[in-house]
């Protein structure tokens, strides 16, 4: 099951403009795809949100753009910023990207964000969206999936408790 970004954001308002607002905060972050062989890659990449969607791009010919084309699942990572103390989370998006090949769709992009073309454009669709923060002593890791289970929160102390569900 996926879900536009629109779609996420309108059931978790709160929790989508945060991880949206991670993602803002630097241009650059980390894409997994899966490669030919089965094995995973890492790729550098820049994303947007407009027009009520998460975008992925790319050159032509870029093998992430390739990975994408023959097996849609990708794992996103937004770029942690400097330092160590985590002060605006670790946000992960993952989902299923969709070639955007529409004219219309592509000119309101390139009207919107003026990347250097010729490009390729994908679609996310949504499977899963991850927030990890740390509050004092602990680390609370939010979950969000598409199943209708709504958002999910877990906190873990350093020590060997379980972690508790809210």
């Amino acid at each position: 099951m996926t879900v536009s970004w629109n779609e996420f954001e309108t059931a978790e308002p709160d929790f989508g403009r945060a991880v949206r607002e991670r993602f803002a905060a630097y241009r650059h972050h980390v894409l997994a795809t899966v490669r030919a062989d089965g094995s995973p890659r890492v790729s550098g990449i820049e994303t947007n949100f407009l027009l009520g969607e998460l975008w992925l791009g790319g050159m032509p010919g870029a093998r992430k753009s390739a990975d994408l084309i023959r097996e849609p699942r990708f794992a996103l990572h937004a770029n942690p910023g400097p330092g160590a103390d985590m002060q605006d989370g670790d946000a992960r998006v993952a989902g299923r990207a969709v070639p955007v090949t529409d004219p219309g769709t592509l000119r309101s992009f390139v009207d919107e964000v003026k990347p250097p073309t010729p490009f390729d454009l994908f679609r996310v669709e949504v499977t899963e969206v991850v927030r990890i923060s740390v509050a004092g002593d602990e680390l609370i890791v939010e979950s969000w999936h598409p199943d209708g289970r709504g958002l999910r929160v877990l906190r873990r102390g350093n020590d060997d408790a379980p972690a508790r569900e809210e």
